[in-house]
Protein backbone atom coordinates (compact mmCIF):
# COMPACT_ATOMS: atom_id res chain seq x y z
CA UNK A 1 0.00 0.00 0.00
CA UNK A 2 1.22 3.47 -0.82
CA UNK A 3 0.33 6.76 0.75
CA UNK A 4 -1.69 7.55 -2.39
CA UNK A 5 -4.21 4.76 -1.76
CA UNK A 6 -4.06 4.65 2.08
CA UNK A 7 -7.35 5.74 3.68
CA UNK A 8 -5.59 7.11 6.77
CA UNK A 9 -3.15 9.11 4.63
CA UNK A 10 -6.17 10.58 2.84
CA UNK A 11 -7.81 11.43 6.18
CA UNK A 12 -4.53 12.97 7.38
CA UNK A 13 -4.37 15.14 4.26
CA UNK A 14 -8.01 16.18 4.64
CA UNK A 15 -9.09 14.45 1.40
CA UNK A 16 -11.59 12.36 3.36
CA UNK A 17 -13.61 14.18 6.03
CA UNK A 18 -13.39 13.10 9.65
CA UNK A 19 -14.67 14.15 13.05
CA UNK A 20 -11.32 15.64 13.99
CA UNK A 21 -10.54 15.74 17.70
CA UNK A 22 -7.09 17.31 17.44
CA UNK A 23 -4.56 18.04 14.73
CA UNK A 24 -0.96 19.19 14.42
CA UNK A 25 1.25 19.33 11.33
CA UNK A 26 2.51 15.81 12.21
CA UNK A 27 -0.55 14.06 13.71
CA UNK A 28 -4.30 13.80 13.47
CA UNK A 29 -6.76 12.39 15.99
CA UNK A 30 -10.30 11.63 14.86
CA UNK A 31 -13.32 9.68 16.04
CA UNK A 32 -13.67 6.11 14.76
CA UNK A 33 -16.54 5.45 12.34
CA UNK A 34 -17.08 1.99 13.86
CA UNK A 35 -16.53 2.76 17.56
CA UNK A 36 -16.18 0.21 20.32
CA UNK A 37 -17.72 2.84 22.61
CA UNK A 38 -18.69 6.50 22.52
CA UNK A 39 -15.50 8.54 22.26
CA UNK A 40 -13.45 5.83 20.49
CA UNK A 41 -10.72 7.78 18.70
CA UNK A 42 -7.74 7.05 16.48
CA UNK A 43 -4.42 8.90 16.53
CA UNK A 44 -2.30 8.69 13.38
CA UNK A 45 0.97 10.16 12.22
CA UNK A 46 0.32 11.99 8.96
CA UNK A 47 3.45 10.41 7.51
CA UNK A 48 2.77 6.87 6.30
CA UNK A 49 4.21 4.07 8.43
CA UNK A 50 2.60 0.66 7.92
CA UNK A 51 3.07 -0.49 11.52
CA UNK A 52 5.22 -0.31 14.64
CA UNK A 53 8.04 -2.09 12.83
CA UNK A 54 8.38 0.86 10.42
CA UNK A 55 7.72 3.93 12.60
CA UNK A 56 10.81 5.76 13.85
CA UNK A 57 11.41 6.25 17.57
CA UNK A 58 11.13 10.06 17.42
CA UNK A 59 7.70 9.99 15.75
CA UNK A 60 6.49 7.22 18.05
CA UNK A 61 7.64 9.15 21.12
CA UNK A 62 5.83 12.30 20.02
CA UNK A 63 2.71 10.27 19.19
CA UNK A 64 2.57 8.60 22.60
CA UNK A 65 3.28 11.89 24.37
CA UNK A 66 0.33 13.48 22.57
CA UNK A 67 -1.64 10.31 23.26
CA UNK A 68 -1.50 10.84 27.02
CA UNK A 69 -3.16 14.24 26.59
CA UNK A 70 -5.81 12.80 24.27
CA UNK A 71 -6.55 9.94 26.67
CA UNK A 72 -7.09 12.36 29.57
CA UNK A 73 -9.34 14.59 27.44
CA UNK A 74 -11.47 11.62 26.32
CA UNK A 75 -11.75 10.40 29.92
CA UNK A 76 -12.73 13.85 31.16
CA UNK A 77 -15.36 14.29 28.43
CA UNK A 78 -16.90 10.80 28.45
CA UNK A 79 -16.58 10.04 32.16
CA UNK A 80 -15.32 6.56 31.27
CA UNK A 81 -14.12 4.23 34.02
CA UNK A 82 -11.07 3.05 32.07
CA UNK A 83 -9.59 2.99 28.59
CA UNK A 84 -7.96 0.53 26.24
CA UNK A 85 -5.10 1.82 24.12
CA UNK A 86 -4.81 -0.62 21.23
CA UNK A 87 -2.25 -0.75 18.46
CA UNK A 88 -2.34 -3.77 16.12
CA UNK A 89 0.53 -4.82 13.84
CA UNK A 90 -0.05 -7.29 11.00
CA UNK A 91 -3.20 -9.02 9.86
CA UNK A 92 -2.80 -11.92 12.30
CA UNK A 93 -2.81 -9.32 15.12
CA UNK A 94 -6.03 -7.71 13.86
CA UNK A 95 -4.59 -4.85 11.80
CA UNK A 96 -7.03 -3.97 9.02
CA UNK A 97 -5.67 -0.57 7.93
CA UNK A 98 -1.96 -0.76 7.27
CA UNK A 99 -1.10 2.72 8.51
CA UNK A 100 0.19 2.99 12.09
CA UNK A 101 -2.66 4.08 14.34
CA UNK A 102 -3.42 4.06 18.04
CA UNK A 103 -6.96 3.36 19.25
CA UNK A 104 -8.35 5.07 22.35
CA UNK A 105 -11.37 3.02 23.45
CA UNK A 106 -13.24 4.39 26.49
CA UNK A 107 -14.46 1.63 28.78
CA UNK A 108 -17.34 1.66 31.24
CA UNK A 109 -18.00 -0.87 33.99
CA UNK A 110 -19.84 -3.84 32.48
CA UNK A 111 -19.86 -2.48 28.91
CA UNK A 112 -18.36 -5.51 27.11
CA UNK A 113 -15.97 -8.34 27.68
CA UNK A 114 -13.29 -7.69 25.12
CA UNK A 115 -9.58 -7.54 24.46
CA UNK A 116 -8.78 -10.74 26.31
CA UNK A 117 -6.49 -13.54 25.18
CA UNK A 118 -5.92 -17.03 26.48
CA UNK A 119 -3.40 -16.99 29.30
CA UNK A 120 -0.85 -19.75 29.31
CA UNK A 121 1.75 -20.58 31.91
CA UNK A 122 5.29 -19.36 31.35
CA UNK A 123 8.36 -21.44 32.11
CA UNK A 124 10.70 -19.19 34.14
CA UNK A 125 13.86 -20.61 32.53
CA UNK A 126 12.46 -20.22 29.00
CA UNK A 127 11.42 -16.65 29.85
CA UNK A 128 14.90 -15.85 31.12
CA UNK A 129 16.51 -17.16 27.89
CA UNK A 130 13.98 -15.39 25.67
CA UNK A 131 14.40 -12.10 27.56
CA UNK A 132 18.17 -12.33 27.11
CA UNK A 133 17.86 -13.10 23.38
CA UNK A 134 15.48 -10.16 22.84
CA UNK A 135 17.66 -7.82 24.91
CA UNK A 136 20.62 -8.58 22.60
CA UNK A 137 18.59 -7.30 19.64
CA UNK A 138 17.81 -3.92 21.24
Amino acid sequence: MTKDDCIFCKIGRGEIPSATVYETPEFKCFLDLAPGNKGHALLIPKEHFANVFEIDADTAGKLFSLGTEIARAIKDETGCDGMNLVQNNGECAGQTVHHFHLHFIPRFEGDWDGLKWPQGEADPEENKKLAEAIRKRI
